[in-house]
């Protein structure tokens, strides 16, 4: 009997998950010749990679070739490198190689990586200026991460020190070079930003290490690097190798530092320059405040000048005024002296004609013992009870006879 037949679509699905699940051949570098280039409508390009020994399709599509310019379009005979993943293509039955990443060949493989990376991460908004923040002019906290043995440590200790030590130093020591440093990099990184209180974080970080050769600088180009950097939450400044090498962190960081020392410097004021700056504006807040003291000074001489002169002459209505008090007290000591002596007159005045003074004079008071005044000898019946008073006292008497007309002889008994 014939073997069991399969289907085309099983083969074809096996083929494809056969190369997805192989890893080599989903990040590939591969270099060859341009032939049968043609550029779609929709911008996507389609051209054939070959040498001697094979030839390979490959897919360039828009959305990845509009991220990278070429110096030159590509064209047929063209010489390049490519980077990207293998795939196969069911419906075609066809292998092709599915491009993100395209230069002339002569570059070197290592540098090809880095200017496939830096245009993926530039896409992606990585480098964009905007989102860069300025580094604080006055840093309270300064991290540092960097090897604890390389030059660049006490390089960047020495110079903090000397400017600004008032900022005590936050380190955290990694290793900058080797498989494991890119990882050790980022979580050092995340180490001073997200996974501390904000209260306790530095207020700058550096990242860098000293001068080396494309491939000991290579950490600084690897992805976990550049995400720490791009998602820390304090300004990162980059201090990688010296002047001339460029890595993908120094684009990411929010300042780039030629060197190690250079970046201790970008971070930390001078001390020296900050004494200097505040002692002159000392001076010249003094200045300021003595010039406007003495426009002040000068304002209120002339307002009150001013004032002075719409008033009218105090001094002469102080004047008039004390001359009018002084003849109003004057009336009044007059008016109280006369008042005193026409007191004093009515007063000996009543003290004369007071019933007392009669009596002081002999004469006495006569009244009924009711006590109504006996003015009259008719007022008053024999046997009647009355009361006599004289300057020094009084007594009772019985009327024992009346006589009209002339006062009666020992008709008066007293009781007392």
């Amino acid at each position: 009997m014939p073997p069991e037949a399969r289907p085309v679509w099983q083969v074809t699905r096996y083929l494809r998950e056969l190369l997805e699940r192989d890893t080599a051949m989903s990040d590939l570098w591969i270099g060859g010749e341009v032939s049968n280039l043609t550029t779609s409508s929709a911008g996507h390009i389609y051209f054939t990679l070959k040498d001697q020994g094979g030839a390979l399709r490959c897919a360039y599509f828009r959305n990845q070739n509009v991220r990278v310019r070429l110096r030159e379009p590509m064209r047929n005979g063209d010489a390049v490198i490519v980077h990207g993943k293998i795939e196969f293509y069911p419906q075609g039955g066809t292998l092709q190689c599915i491009v993100d990443f395209a230069q002339p060949a002569g570059v070197g493989a290592l540098q090809a990586e880095f200017e496939r990376r830096r245009a993926k991460f530039e896409e992606e908004g990585l480098f964009d200026p905007a989102r860069k923040r300025e580094l604080p002019r006055f840093p309270r906290k300064i991290g540092v991460i960097t090897s604890q043995t390389g030059a660049a440590y006490h390089d960047i200790t020495t110079v903090l020190a000397r400017r600004w030590p008032l900022a005590p130093i936050l380190f955290r020591p990694t290793p900058v070079q080797g498989d494991e440093a890119p990882v050790e990099v980022a979580e050092a990184i995340r180490s001073m930003g997200l996974r501390l209180r904000p209260e306790a974080r530095p207020d700058v970080v550096i990242v860098g290490r000293g001068g080396g050769s494309a491939e000991d600088l290579w950490a600084f180009n690897e992805e976990p690097v550049l995400r720490a950097m791009f998602g820390c939450p304090v300004p990162v400044v980059s201090a990688v190798g010296h002047e001339t090498d460029v890595t993908l962190a120094d684009l990411v960081a929010d300042m780039r530092a030629p060197t190690p020392s250079a970046a201790a410097e970008l971070v930390a004021p001078d001390r020296e320059e900050v004494t200097r700056a505040v002692r002159a504006l000392e001076a010249t807040m003094y200045a300021r405040s003595r010039q406007r003291t003495g426009i002040a000074r000068d304002a209120t001489h002339r307002l009150a000048n001013r004032v002075e002169r719409l008033l009218p002459d105090t001094h002469g209505w102080r004047r008039r005024v004390t001359a009018h008090a002084d003849g109003m007290a004057h009336v009044a000591h007059r008016s109280a002296r006369e008042a005193r002596e026409m007191t004093a007159g009515l007063a000996a005045r009543v003290q004369a004609l007071s019933p007392q003074a009669t009596l002081q004079r002999g004469y006495a008071l006569v009244s009924t013992a009711a006590g109504a005044p006996a003015s009259r000898a008719a007022s008053v019946a024999a046997g009647e009870e009355i009361e006599v008073r004289w300057a020094d006292g009084s007594r009772r008497a019985t009327v024992s006879a009346t006589a009209t007309g002339a006062p009666a002889g020992g008709g008066v008994g007293s009781d007392a």
